[in-house]
């Protein structure tokens, strides 16, 4: 009995270190991806660049990250997922450095491809490797702390940058974010990967009349093309938002860089651990009693952030105590959808795809 007790202590540290060095490699995901869009108007200045420029910068890092995430996921059900993600963190890093070295638009725009690369092998890896970690009954938790890395890497993105940006100048902020990168790259490799499957309560088997290929299987389950579906529209206004709230306060609003930070690292990052965390609850106790209980729960809260973004654009210039407040309960609702959504998917694919 006390041997079994061990095991299933060593079993729960292996699993808590795991989810803090995936948590803090997600917090690096979205830093870095996001200090772009905390410093996007010097750089637009500096590069003599239109918003039409600036927002393509996004659109093709999404575009790529998109693309490149399907063979990766795939990599990820045949290949080891902390080699995967070691390798992801470490070459993005390296790109996010490269981007603070950017000597034109060029440049600069394929540094951040090169990024969107990296980071499209973090969230199938890491999801993947939760999913096994844990239990169905754990598991919206677990993804809600793995998930906190978004809003806390928006928030450390808009906060620093905004300080280091006002200090030393925009291409500072990318050099030192490589810094942190590389060191949860190293802590990546300790991680012991589970048994796929390891923390299913169903049969992890798959009748001989599934097809072959994985992608027709996923693509099989209805709920899948509604969450493909709903993805696409709301990252599509979670990104737009991301990359041009910061220098919509600087010039509709009149606020300097740092202060436009401030307000966007509130409004955008720190406000989403709420959603995060009460989406993972709720999301858990609903599903306990309604299957697509998760998914009703992200639609409510979505549909509740919409007219709040809408009347805080509306705010007249100047009204920045009212813009920062409705942003802020925008988001705090908007991140109960990545709680409960990802949750979601855990729990309609079977473990093997």
């Amino acid at each position: 009995m006390h041997d079994t007790d061990s095991s299933i202590v060593r079993e729960r540290r292996r699993a808590h270190y795991a989810l803090a060095v995936l948590f803090g490699i997600n917090l690096m995901n979205f830093f870095d991806r996001q200090i772009a869009g905390a410093l996007g108007e010097p750089i637009r200045i500096e590069f003599g660049l239109n918003d039409t420029q600036l927002g393509l910068i996004a659109t093709i890092f999404t575009l790529v990250y998109a693309a490149v995430g399907v063979p990766l996921g795939r990599l990820t059900d045949t290949w080891s997922r902390k080699r995967l993600i070691a390798l992801g963190v470490s070459f993005w890093s390296v790109l996010t450095a490269a981007s603070g070295l950017a000597w034109n638009y060029t440049s600069f725009l394929l540094s951040r491809v090169g990024v969107g690369i990296g980071e499209a092998s973090c969230a199938p890896a890491g999801q993947s490797l939760i999913g096994d970690l844990y239990p169905p009954r754990q598991r919206a938790r677990a993804m809600g702390i793995f998930m906190a890395g978004l809003p806390l890497g928006l928030f450390f993105a808009y906060l620093l940058g905004g300080v280091i940006g006002e200090a030393w100048g925009w291409r500072a902020a990318f050099l030192i974010a490589c810094i942190p990168g590389l060191l949860l790259a190293v802590l990546a490799l300790f991680i012991r990967e589970p048994a796929r499957g390891a923390s299913e309560t169903r049969s992890v088997e798959v009748a001989a009349t599934t097809p072959r290929s994985p992608y027709a299987t996923v693509l099989r389950i209805p709920t899948m093309w509604w969450i493909i579906l709903s993805g696409l529209l709301f990252n599509f206004n979670m990104y737009a938002m991301n990359i041009f709230q910061t220098p919509f306060l600087q010039r509709f609003h009149e606020l300097g860089l740092r202060e436009a930070n401030n307000i966007s690292a509130v409004s955008l990052g720190l406000m989403g651990l709420v959603g995060l965390f009460l989406g993972g609850w709720l999301g858990d106790r609903i599903h306990s009693r309604l299957a697509n209980g998760r998914l009703l729960l992200a639609a409510l809260a979505v549909g509740l952030a919409a007219p709040c973004v809408y009347v805080a654009l509306q705010r007249p210039a100047g009204s920045v105590v009212a813009f920062t407040a409705l942003m802020s309960i925008a988001t705090a609702l908007i991140f109960v959808y990545y709680s409960t959504v990802y949750s979601a998917i855990q729990d309609v694919v079977a473990p093997r795809y």
